[in-house]
C-alpha cells in the first residue's frame, strides 16, 4: 500500500509539473503554426491575385481579336453601303430648315441626322478595326459627299435618283413635308431591305457588334417608317397649304 501510494503521488505530482507547461506549449506551438500558415497563405494568395487577372485579361483581348475575326464579307459590303445609304438620308434630312419644314418634320429631321451620324461613325470604326477601307463623309458646299466607295455601292435599295433628289430640293413648306416624308419612307424601306439580305447571306451574323448595329438599324427605321406614315396621313387630311 505504501508503495502504491507513493507511486500515486510521483504520478500525481509529475502531472501537476507538466501538465500546464504541455498546454502552453501545445498553444504555443499552434499560434505559430497558425501566424506562419497566415504569412505563408498570404503572399502566393497576393501573387495568385495577380496571375489570376493578368490571365483574366489576356483570356479578354483574346476574345475580342476572336470575335473581331467572325465577320463576313456580307458584313463589310453591308457597313461599306449602309454609311452610304445614311449620308444620303442626311443630304435630305438637312433640307428640312431651308425648305420650309414644318416643325414636326424640322424634329423629325434632327433625329435622323443625330441617330445616323453615329451610326455612320460606328460602322466606320467596325471597319478600321479590322483593316477594312471606311468610306469617308465629307462636307462639300452644303453637299454630303462620300469617298472611298465603289459606284455600284451608291445604287442601293431605297436610294433616291438624281430626278427624285432634285425634286425635293425644288420643294417648299407643305409640298416638301409631303416629299420629304414619301421619300424617307422609301429610304427606310431600303434600309430594311438591306438588313435582311445581310441576314439572309452566308456567314454573316456571326461578328457580335454587326449584328447588334443591324438589329438596331432594323428597329430605329421601322419604328420612324411607322411614325412618318401617320404624318404623312395627317399631311392628307389636314391639307396643309403653306
Amino acid at each position: 500500500m505504501t508503495r502504491t501510494a507513493a507511486a500515486c503521488l510521483l504520478t500525481l505530482a509529475v502531472a501537476a509539473c507538466s501538465g500546464p507547461r504541455a498546454a502552453t506549449n501545445t498553444a504555443t506551438d499552434v499560434d505559430a503554426s497558425q501566424a506562419n500558415q497566415e504569412t505563408t497563405t498570404a503572399e502566393p494568395k497576393s501573387v495568385g491575385d495577380a496571375a489570376d487577372l493578368a490571365r483574366l485579361e489576356e483570356l479578354y483581348w483574346a476574345e475580342q481579336d476572336r470575335a473581331r475575326s467572325l465577320y463576313s464579307d456580307a458584313e463589310i459590303d453591308f457597313m461599306t453601303g449602309m454609311i452610304s445609304h445614311h449620308a444620303q438620308a442626311l443630304v435630305m434630312a438637312r433640307m428640312a430648315p431651308t425648305h420650309g419644314a414644318s416643325p414636326e418634320i424640322q424634329t423629325l429631321a434632327s433625329r435622323i441626322i443625330n441617330a445616323q451620324n453615329d451610326e455612320i461613325a460606328t460602322m466606320q470604326r467596325w471597319l478600321r478595326n479590322r483593316g477594312e477601307a471606311a468610306p469617308e463623309i465629307h462636307e462639300m458646299g452644303g453637299n454630303i459627299m462620300v469617298h472611298g466607295v465603289a459606284d455600284h455601292d451608291m445604287h442601293m435599295p431605297g436610294m433616291l435618283s438624281p430626278e427624285q433628289l432634285q425634286e425635293l430640293d425644288n420643294a417648299r413648306s407643305a409640298e416638301f413635308d409631303r416629299l420629304f416624308l414619301t421619300y424617307m419612307i422609301q429610304h427606310h424601306e431600303g434600309a430594311l431591305v438591306m438588313v435582311s439580305e445581310l441576314f439572309g447571306s452566308d456567314g454573316a451574323g456571326r461578328d457580335e457588334e454587326a449584328f447588334k448595329l443591324a438589329n438596331d438599324i432594323h428597329a430605329d427605321q421601322e419604328t420612324e417608317i411607322k411614325r412618318m406614315g401617320l404624318m404623312l396621313d395627317a399631311l392628307a387630311e389636314t391639307g396643309d397649304d403653306r
